[in-house]
Formats: C-alpha cells, structure tokens, sequence
C-alpha cells in the first residue's frame, strides 16, 4: 500500500520534471532543493541542483505537453521505486549518445524506472533507467534492420 506522504512526493517530483519551471533559476534551484539533496548522486555521477536545473530546462525544452502516467510505485525503507511514462512531443532538440536530434513534432512516450535513495525526506541518489532506444526511433532517428 502506497501512504499518502509518498503519493504527495511522488506527484511533486513528477511535476517538478513534467510543468514550467521559474523563470528565476535561484527558484527553480530552491524548488529542486525541497525534494533533492545538494549533490545527488545519479547513475554514479554526482550532480549539483544547477546540473539538475539544466538537465529539466533541457527536458522542457525538447518536450512539450509533457505529462507523465505512474505505472508503478514501490516503498522499501530508504527507497522509493517509480516505473512511470513521461508522454508529450518532441518540440525541441535533444541531445542523445547519437546527437542531437532536432525537433521532429512526433508523440514522445518514454518508459522510465528510478530506483530512488531517500535521505532526510530527500533524494540523495538515482539509479535511473529511460527506454531511449524506443524514443529515437519513434522519432524516426533510428530504423529497425531488415
């Protein structure tokens, strides 16, 4: 059974990613800062809140309409797993390991699983995993062989 208190953190941090940012970035910081600890560690790099904030201008930017679809939630002591969907369209360029992909206006529905570390109610670490694979060649970038 999925409390309250993670449902409120799961739809914070879901919105955080998914609406317009503060223009100002010491706001849009601050608002990282709330649910992220200052450096979090993603897939063993560490990142500061201004690498997050321009991670999340970047996302925004290459993605409009976005929202996202929770698919499932799991609660163990100090971690919160989110296997979620962030849907929308490519209105922007990407930068991807094959480039950057200028903007292509097609429907973007990326699969994606965060297996969350918890520290004092914050996030502190992220093993994240995305389907971007699907998504470039929903966006035409890749096609399949034969």
């Amino acid at each position: 059974m999925t409390s309250p208190t993670t449902t409120d953190f799961v739809t914070r941090l879901m919105d955080l990613w998914s609406t317009p940012l503060p223009a100002d970035d010491a706001a849009a910081r601050a608002a990282f800062g709330e649910l992220y600890t200052d450096p979090v560690r993603i897939n063993g790099t560490d990142m500061s809140l201004a690498d997050l904030l321009t991670r999340a201008r970047a996302t925004q930017g290459a993605y409009g309409d976005l929202d996202r679809e929770i698919l499932e939630r799991v609660e163990a002591p100090g971690k919160l797993v989110v296997a979620f969907r962030m849907l929308g369209t490519h209105t922007g360029p990407i930068a991807t390991p094959m480039g950057t992909v200028p903007a292509t206006g097609r429907p973007v529905d990326i699969r994606v699983i965060d297996v969350l570390t918890l520290t004092d109610g914050r996030i502190s670490e992220i093993v994240m995993v995305a389907d971007e694979l699907t998504n470039l060649h929903r966006l035409g970038v890749l096609a399949l062989a034969g």
